[in-house]
């Protein structure tokens, strides 16, 4: 698979805006069982090795990984403040559980390992969306292995078909929406904002 030509362009993005520590937060729509759509805010977690699939994190007990589980279909939308572009990426989301997909363990092990002790710790809270626990030892608790995920991480990728890049500066403004074909080989029309 050759890398997209779009994700220089993120690249690129990432390191004019890197002042903005909100830079690397994006939403993120799926699907809801009723067909609903659901939005969120996400960190990104970077690129997977030699791919165009975006890194992120959830946890299995979360209402996102049941609704990627029976709908993969997603989009993300992502503003650099900086440089004045957005970009909004629909692909199929990957859920990298303790148990699936083995080809992408190391790479899960590998963001676990990655992530901050204050990160790593909020996968050790009571399960996320039920009734708030009202002791704060439930918030508090011993620290993870640095090493080995706990069993409720998972990797999360997004595997991009459609890129739409909109800069926001210039008159007028540019605008180009990056295809990929069957072929995995990617294609880049120019349209108007």
């Amino acid at each position: 698979m050759s890398l997209a030509p779009w994700k220089s362009l993120i690249t690129r993005a990432l390191h004019k805006n890197h002042s903005l520590v909100y830079s690397r937060y994006l939403q993120l729509a799926t699907v809801r069982e009723n067909g609903l759509p659901a939005n969120r805010t996400v960190v990104f977690r970077g690129f997977l090795e030699d791919t165009n699939q975006l890194k992120f994190i959830t946890d299995i007990r979360s209402a996102k990984a049941e609704q990627i589980a029976k709908q993969p279909a997603a989009e993300i939308c992502w503003y650099f403040p900086n440089t004045r572009e957005q970009f909004r990426i629909t692909g199929e989301l990957t859920l990298v559980s303790a148990d699936s997909h083995p080809n992408l363990q190391a790479a899960r092990i590998k963001m676990w390992q990655e992530l901050s002790d204050a990160a790593r710790l909020q996968f050790a809270w009571p399960n996320p969306g039920e009734m708030r626990v009202r002791t704060l030892e439930a918030f508090t608790p011993p620290a993870p292995d640095s090493i080995q995920p706990v069993e409720n991480f998972c990797l999360l990728l997004l595997e991009p078909t459609q890129v739409d890049h909109l800069e926001l500066r210039g008159e007028p403004q540019n605008r180009s929406v990056y295809h990929r074909k069957e072929n995995q080989e990617w294609f880049t029309e120019a349209i108007n904002p």
